[in-house]
């Protein structure tokens, strides 16, 4: 069969238009599809909110208990101490003129200062003669020749004092050269 060069070749419109596209989602299931991430966008949205809200919460908490904590932290040692206040003052109201009743009221007094500083876990630094200087817990004021051996403690000059693992107070000692 010969064409006529004049005659335009026929075409077929389905083939013209393109046969309908299997990949091609129709208009409405687009929409539902949008709905559907609208939706999702707003529970995450509202989850992050409440996630901000919480997570807003547990660190007011944290702040009021630590200023709770810094408040209140002195009162158990405080409550030690009452009863030692109670003791210099009976000590000083005494019109006995007794130098034994003064002696035996400053011993008992002291009994209790000790045993409030065991209950809040203030314990004394004082070292012996010899023990090896520890510049985490003395201060060596001087240094003097003796017959132990070099870098070791000579005198306590006065305690030191630490609570639970921090020193408060280094004790201040001679050390032998």
């Amino acid at each position: 069969m010969q064409t006529d060069p004049q005659t335009p070749p026929t075409v077929d419109p389905q083939a013209a238009q393109g046969a309908p596209h299997q990949d091609l989602i129709p208009e409405p299931a687009l929409a539902d599809e949008l709905a559907q991430a609208q939706d999702e966008i707003s529970k995450l949205n509202d989850q992050l909110l409440r996630a901000r809200a919480e997570v807003e919460n547990i660190r007011r908490r944290a702040e009021d208990e630590t200023a709770k904590a810094r408040k209140f932290a002195v009162e158990s040692f405080a409550e030690a101490l009452l009863p030692v206040k109670d003791s210099l003052e009976a000590a000083l109201a005494d019109t006995s003129g007794k130098p034994e009743v003064l002696k035996q009221g400053v011993e008992l007094t002291l009994s209790q200062l000790k045993s409030a500083f065991e209950r809040n876990r203030l314990q004394e630094i004082a070292p012996a003669a010899g023990d090896k200087f520890d510049p985490a817990l003395h201060q060596a004021i001087s240094v003097q020749p003796a017959e132990q051996a070099a870098g070791t403690v000579v005198s306590v000059l006065q305690k030191g004092y630490r609570i639970a693992e921090r020193t408060l107070r280094p004790a201040l000692i001679t050390v032998a050269q």
